[in-house]
């Protein structure tokens, strides 16, 4: 007899109503979309799958990404009319940043040049090869200026894999964890997808984001099928998502 608890659902199934808060969608700024016409594509996308709403968060990354608020306002402005001249209105966006922690995040945070998720809460990202130097001291000016930072995708940071203690050590710095839904489906590969489930087993994420940058992501989600009992677990992170932009 099979048990239940082995079969697997698809995830795009449990994406009605979510509120993606990590994309790539803005046209002309980073790696993601290149020009205002993959932005509208991407977001056909993001509607085909049920989801709605859409906080665009470009990187800001010294020296390759140098986005600033007037910058990222206005490919967001250029999106935004573009939707209007294609009578697209059931849609909602709004924009963010995705910050690298690097050499030049602290003088960003401290001339109030980030951009942050809602009133409290910052994304937040590392080098996949190797950690920023001044993380901890970083994470501390975001907390002491009384913002939540919130880790984008920590299950692909190779040297944090296998060790579950490093990333509760990051927990109780007070960072929150953001879960790239790709992730769950191999797409970074199967080192990345099983350290995934294992935060996602001991509910150490806070948010999901779908971290897409192109067409090939958005395809890539549709396929993703997921055992019947994380739904639950993805159930309660989507909640998290809605209330997070309820916060102002």
């Amino acid at each position: 007899m099979l048990n239940i608890f082995t079969r697997k659902e698809f995830l795009v199934d449990h994406l009605n109503g979510f509120i993606d808060m990590h994309n790539h969608i803005l046209p002309g700024i980073d790696d993601g979309a290149k020009n205002v016409e993959e932005s509208i594509e991407l977001i056909n996308g993001f509607r085909e799958l049920g989801v709605n709403k859409l906080i665009c968060t470009p990187h800001v990354m010294h020296n390759y990404y140098d986005n600033t608020p007037k910058s990222i306002k206005k490919s967001f402005k250029t999106l935004k009319k573009e939707l209007k001249n294609n009578n697209i209105d059931n849609i909602e966006i709004s924009y963010a940043a995705e910050h690298m922690i690097d050499d030049n995040f602290e003088h960003l945070l401290e001339n109030n040049g980030v951009l942050s998720l809602n009133s409290n809460h910052i994304l937040i990202e590392m080098s996949y090869l190797q950690p920023s130097i001044n993380f901890n001291q970083s994470v501390d000016k975001i907390i002491k200026k009384g913002i939540f930072p919130v880790f984008a995708h920590p299950e692909r940071y190779q040297y944090l894999n296998n060790n579950l203690k490093n990333y509760e050590k990051l927990k109780s710095q007070g960072l929150k964890f953001q879960l790239n839904l790709l992730s769950l489906g191999g797409y970074y590969g199967p080192d990345v997808k099983k350290t995934a489930l294992q935060l996602l087993e001991n509910n150490l994420y806070d948010f999901l984001g779908s971290d897409a940058h192109n067409m090939t992501h958005i395809q890539s989600l549709k396929s993703i099928r997921i055992k019947k009992r994380y739904s639950t677990k993805l159930l309660y992170l989507t909640h998290n998502n809605r209330t997070l932009f309820s916060m102002g």
